[in-house]
């Protein structure tokens, strides 16, 4: 338009001009002016495009829920074709994560962040923005946060910066006076969404937030120094949390629940077959998390010690877990092909299972019902497939502990 405005100008100055040499003087000028603005149209247009990637995996959690659960209380439902962005498509990206931001400041699960929306579904998610609905879960709320913030570190673009501080703020926020925080904020206090939540990665994932703008991590530059206060105290208040909840029993340190109550801190119920136990499998990114502080004191040293040697005593040799195809069945939730069996194998590799009992301190599972079993077979075949009853998950600390107790244990080997 600006161009097309200049045109007209020029003819007009033509039109009235009879001065030959200030005819060609004024044209030369005019293509010399044309050239420059169509090279940095040019130049702009490409720039569109031309952003570096920012890792979408973080959101794999929420968007694998959209695409293979049935959900009727979805907002919108993808679209059977499945149009998305490409993963240099950034500021696209980063303005979907802008329209599910909530007026609160958090998100909701389990939508693609790369999902290519009608204006239709905009409207939708648009109408919901005042709900309180908004949750850690599922990889949510701390992983938008962080793509605005790189968002921002490329584009300075400053609606990226304002809608990441009213994220961090809604961190703050949500944290328990002792340090913990619940699957949900506002706080749900009629299902267990409300406990402390170390499933799915849900705590550690907002620590480990909290612990990149604590130390200045570049792309949290913007954030101010009062803010960043509050975010360093957040983040060793959830520290202190994590050194409380670990397990004791019988004078033994053992490791963490996937859920602990927010008042006693002791292990709690969450979903039927999620029961009260030490749990293997959240534990492990709790200290593989404390295994990355530098120059921790004693008290987690004596933490990290106690959960290794729990996971090397826990150990199940000669074990694996086996798909096979079965029969079809339908559930409410999916339909399923497959069956998971345990198998005994000489060669397997050491294996755990996600939960062991408190006290008796065996594998143990659970059905739908809240019933105790004590092997996978006695598992419904729906929550056989649907859950990960054994996990590889603890041998990643149990890789790198030799080089963390030469640095800050020597004189202590616990796999010894």
């Amino acid at each position: 338009m600006q161009t097309k405005k200049i045109v007209f100008e020029l003819k007009v100055i033509i039109k009235n001009m009879n001065n030959s040499i200030i005819f060609r003087i004024t044209l030369f000028s005019f293509l010399i002016f044309n050239a420059f603005t169509s090279n940095v149209l040019s130049q702009n247009n490409a720039n569109q495009f031309s952003y570096p990637e920012i890792s979408l995996s973080r959101f794999a959690s929420s968007a694998n829920h959209w695409y293979g659960i049935k959900d009727k209380s979805n907002i919108i439902n993808f679209l059977p074709e499945k149009p998305r962005y490409q993963t240099n498509e950034i500021t696209k990206i980063a303005d979907n994560i802008l329209l599910f931001q909530r007026n609160n400041g958090g998100w909701l699960k389990n939508y693609d962040m790369q999902a290519i929306l009608t204006s239709e579904q905009v409207d939708s998610v648009v109408k919901t923005k005042a709900s309180t609905h908004t949750t850690f879960d599922n990889s949510t709320t701390y992983t938008q946060i962080e793509y605005l913030a790189s968002v921002y570190s490329i584009t300075h673009t400053d609606k990226y910066k304002k809608a990441c501080l009213r994220g961090i703020q809604f961190c703050l926020n949500a944290q328990y006076p002792n340090g913990g925080w619940p699957q949900y904020f506002p706080i749900e206090t009629k299902n267990y969404s409300r406990r402390i939540t170390y499933n799915d990665g849900a705590y550690m994932g907002i620590m480990e937030l909290m612990q990149k703008i604590a130390t200045r991590d570049s792309d949290y530059n913007f954030v101010s120094e009062p803010l960043r206060k509050k975010v360093q105290n957040a983040y060793n208040k959830g520290l202190e949390c994590i050194l409380n909840t670990q397990i004791v029993e019988n004078g033994r340190m053992t490791v963490w629940c996937q859920q602990h109550d927010e008042i006693t801190m002791q292990p709690a119920w969450a979903r039927a077959f999620e029961p009260p136990s030490i749990c293997n499998g959240e534990s492990v990114s709790i200290v593989l998390f404390l295994m990355k502080i530098k120059n921790p004191d004693d008290r987690i040293i004596k933490s990290i010690q106690n959960a290794v040697k729990w996971f090397a005593e826990s150990k199940i040799l000669y074990t694996r877990v086996e798909t096979i195809n079965s029969e079809a069945e339908d559930t409410k939730y999916r339909t399923i092909t497959t069956d998971n069996i345990v198998v005994t194998d000489s060669l397997a590799k050491p294996i755990w299972t996600r939960y062991y009992e408190l006290g008796s301190h065996r594998p143990q599972f659970c059905n739908r019902d809240s019933k105790f079993v004590y092997s996978l077979a006695g598992v419904s075949r729906e929550r056989r497939v649907g859950y990960g009853w054994y996990t590889y998950e603890p041998q990643k600390v149990l890789n790198k502990y030799p080089a963390w107790q030469k640095k800050w244990a020597p004189n202590e080997n616990v796999l010894k």
